[in-house]
């Protein structure tokens, strides 16, 4: 079982990996992640004022953000 980041694990610029999605997620997100799940950090941002949700650029330049326990470092 991988081991999820956090906020201070990670810096900007880090590569990680998406490791599990908790919400719905649109048909092409899924199949871009079924391909190549791995992205690097662009940011950071609150999530619902007591957590911090991860923006990562995927391979094909698009940016989603994560929760944290949504990704683990490469």
């Amino acid at each position: 079982m991988s081991k999820a980041a956090t906020p201070s694990a990670i810096t900007i610029g880090t590569q990680v990996k998406i490791t599990r999605v908790r919400d719905r997620i649109p048909a092409p997100l899924v199949k871009l992640l079924l391909t190549d799940s791995q992205g690097q950090v662009i940011g950071f941002k609150m999530t619902d004022g007591s957590g911090v949700g991860v923006e990562v650029k995927l391979g094909d330049g698009s940016s989603y953000w994560f929760f944290e326990d949504e990704i683990a470092p490469v």
